[in-house]
């Protein structure tokens, strides 16, 4: 782990080539939550490809619009969410239709982290793209 952020609606974890965010219980994800990350990305990833992966273990709101927002983020190459149980998992299916970049849904935390390593270790590199 490359840096750990202790914030007021989430706890964010920064590795070499992912993003781990866990929302706390009760927020609603919106703006200016994108700017939020757009700074912490540009701060640790300028000019290096991530992939995003939400570790939904507790409940909270997203306005799929911010999905929009976060595509403007230009290190952000995609999205894994990783829900706790089967409504989380319905709100990512619906969440995804806002999303036009690779956006993927998971059963463990190992399988996206599996995936976002595919994605941007070096020697993959231009096998996804």
């Amino acid at each position: 782990m490359i840096k750990h952020y202790n914030l007021k609606d989430a706890e964010i974890y920064l590795f070499d080539h992912y993003i781990i965010n866990q929302i706390r219980e009760g927020v609603t994800i919106e703006a200016p939550h994108d700017k939020e990350l757009n700074e912490i990305v540009q701060e640790h990833f300028s000019g290096r490809d991530i992939v995003y992966i939400s570790n939904r273990v507790n409940s909270y709101t997203v306005d799929p619009l911010i999905y929009k927002k976060v595509e403007d983020i230009p290190n952000i190459l995609a999205i894994a969410i990783v829900p706790k149980n089967h409504l989380m998992r319905r709100n990512a299916e619906y969440e995804r239709q806002f999303y036009d970049n690779p956006f993927e849904i998971f059963d463990t935390i190992n399988d996206a982290i599996i995936w976002a390593n595919k994605l941007t270790l070096p020697e993959n590199e231009g096998a996804n793209k």
